[in-house]
């Protein structure tokens, strides 16, 4: 994926449904109480504009040494005095198969100038933004942002959240010197805990 705050945890774990969770996967807010949440495809929102079926929870869940360790990003980034923000965590195989359906209607384009403006939609497989599989439906990849802990404001990132152009790299050169250092700052405390 080229979204700066998708950052897998590394851990190979499958399963079917999120309807009951089986062992070792958690709610992330029962680690982190004051996790902050928008579970964009609960919504419309998002790239397909519309709500995905499988998700029909605003709720993050991950594998539990992947929640335990996002505790310990949260618990450093409060003496910060910001805390992080989950987009998206675990996601059922079935919500990936709707994103492909959706890439392959090319006649879809309700949030195109919001959430993929210069990439032509036929383009979205051969560039990496869609795929038939994903890390997330193993329950240890977590799209997430910091935000400032007293407004809820987020911090500037340069791209917003599942845009599908080159500013959304890590490294972009298309992004200034604060949202450089804001990507670093996440970056390097999920690098220290994961």
């Amino acid at each position: 994926m080229k979204y700066f705050y998708v950052l897998s945890l590394l851990l190979f774990v499958n399963f079917a449904s999120a309807q009951k969770l089986p062992e070792n996967f958690v709610y992330v807010s029962k680690i982190i109480p004051d996790i902050a949440l928008e579970i964009r495809y609960c919504g419309a929102n998002n790239f397909m504009g519309k709500p995905v079926d499988a998700y029909r929870e605003s709720v993050a869940i991950l594998t539990k040494p992947a929640a335990t360790a996002l505790s310990q990003v949260q618990e450093e980034l409060k003496k910060q005095g910001y805390r992080l923000k989950i987009f998206d965590a675990y996601r059922p195989q079935s919500a990936v198969d709707q994103f492909v359906e959706w890439a392959r209607d090319e006649a879809d384009t309700i949030n195109k100038k919001s959430f993929y403006p210069e990439i032509d939609k036929r383009n979205l497989f051969n560039l990496g933004y869609i795929s038939s599989r994903s890390g997330h439906s193993r329950g240890s990849t977590v799209d997430l942002t910091i935000i400032n802990a007293e407004t809820g404001e987020e911090l500037d990132m340069g791209s917003p959240y599942d845009f599908f152009g080159s500013i959304s790299n890590h490294n972009s050169e298309e992004i200034n010197k604060e949202q450089k250092e804001n990507r670093l700052i996440l970056k390097h405390l999920m690098e220290k805990w994961l």
